[in-house]
């Protein structure tokens, strides 16, 4: 069965997520090695959730708690953060709930801002990274494969991508009230990932001509090149901050890469001149940290005529979900995770199915052995019998998957002991599925 522990913006502390983002080791070898019964982990960490899948191999009442033992312990091992600290911070979904809770996270329905488009890629790299690490398994496989058919569909028939807007560009919009004139305003990014390509997309969509960009890795001059802006090095750093009108940090960096302490070596050191900056800044200034972990110290706030806007107050100012549009695409989601939770049954009740074809075919073999033994000349009593079985066969075949599909796939295992004796011993068949309470 699958099983996802969950924490996400919903459930959880801004503060909580950037911990569980930055573990020592992969978190999903670490699940997949808790238990023989756990047959695959994949986990998604954004900055805005942390969820585990994982496939168990075993009746759900014992699944559930293995599967959580094994979460939470590994995130303890690989994070440092205790099960007795996500206490009230995390939810499991276990059977169909999974497969439609993923599509809703693949489609941007969950994100801090409906529709978003980062999440996608996210959740496709998550399976990549499972895949590297050998913790998959053929039903996370298809899980995720097809949330990755859902999100698509949602953004091709729906528009969801028009309901929200990105964090990049939110954070912007937030900014924009307190801009008189973009192309005046002394921007700096910290960062060269992808969220910092799709910043300087939306700075300049918003008029920004002065753009310099900074990388605590090392990698600003390349991205500079490619993107047209100003490379600042690290010597110049601290005085480009100190004298930029808007910081915009989002970067993977574990460590505060901008703090008080920038700001006041940017001021006192010489190197202003050298980054082409004025001494004096008198207007207020505003950073907007993109980054989790967290870009900037909080202790910024103490620095005079310096706002902070971070993930946490971008999220408070979410905007409405434009209804119309979220329906359509939970219809859309809907859909696809009733579509994959048939195909999951269809596959539950194949040993039921196969074990009375057996049963059937084996009484037909021992008749036709009796019927040759009496003289079949032209085999057309065999054939006749053949076709008959097969006739016989359709209705409790179709009936199985009907079954399987409206989750009765046990009425159709007791029937086949009652009537004909047959136990069907696979445990895929005989495990009710369904949903579980939510944890934590």
């Amino acid at each position: 069965m699958l099983l996802c522990v969950s924490a996400s913006h919903k459930t959880a502390s801004f503060e909580l997520l950037e911990r569980l983002s930055v573990p020592r080791t992969p978190v999903a070898p670490l699940i997949a090695a808790h238990d023989e019964c756990v047959q695959g982990a994949v986990v998604v960490a954004t900055c805005n959730r942390f969820e585990a899948y994982v496939d168990m191999d075993e009746p759900v009442t014992a699944a559930v708690a293995l599967g959580i033992d094994a979460t939470l312990g590994a995130i303890e091992a690989a994070t440092g953060v205790p099960a007795s600290e996500l206490e009230g911070s995390y939810t499991v979904l276990g059977g169909d709930d999974v497969a439609e809770h993923l599509f809703s996270v693949a489609s941007g329905l969950e994100s801090v801002v409906v529709g978003e488009g980062e999440i996608a890629g996210q959740v496709r790299r998550a399976l990549t990274e499972s895949r590297t690490l050998g913790t998959t398994s053929a039903e996370l496989e298809r899980l995720f494969q097809r949330a990755s058919e859902a999100q698509r569909g949602v953004k091709n028939t729906t528009a969801i991508g028009r309901a929200g807007r990105s964090l990049v560009r939110l954070g912007l919009e937030l900014a924009d009230s307190r801009i008189a004139d973009w192309a005046t305003q002394r921007v700096l990014l910290v960062g060269t990932g992808a969220y910092a390509a799709a910043t300087v997309a939306a700075l300049r969509d918003q008029g920004a001509e002065d753009i310099s960009v900074h990388s605590p890795s090392g990698r600003a001059a390349k991205f500079a090149a490619k993107h047209g802006l100003r490379a600042v090095s690290a010597e110049t750093f601290p005085s480009a901050v100190a004298h930029a009108d808007l910081v915009i940090t989002c970067t993977t960096s574990e460590h505060h890469v901008v703090s008080a302490a920038t700001f006041e070596a940017g001021r006192t050191g010489s190197e202003a001149t050298a980054a082409g900056c004025p001494v004096d800044h008198t207007g207020r200034r505003l950073i907007i940290d993109l980054g989790l972990p967290r870009n900037v110290d909080p202790d910024v706030a103490s620095v005079p005529g310096v706002d902070l806007l971070d993930l946490e107050t971008i999220r408070l100012h979410a905007p409405l979900e434009e209804l119309q549009a979220t329906d359509a695409a939970r219809d859309v989601v809907r859909d696809a995770a009733r579509r994959f939770a048939s195909v999951g049954e269809r596959k539950n009740i194949t040993p039921a199915v196969v074990a009375l074809r057996a049963h059937v075919f084996g009484v037909l073999d021992a008749e036709v052995a009796r019927v040759r033994a009496r003289g079949d000349e032209g085999g057309q009593t065999e054939q006749a019998l053949r076709h008959l079985v097969g006739v016989l066969l359709h209705t409790p075949t179709t009936r199985a998957h009907e079954l399987a599909e409206a989750g009765r796939a046990d009425d159709y295992v007791d029937a086949l002991s009652a009537l004909f004796g047959i136990e069907v011993t696979d445990p895929a068949v005989a495990a009710p599925r369904g949903e579980i309470a939510d944890a934590g």
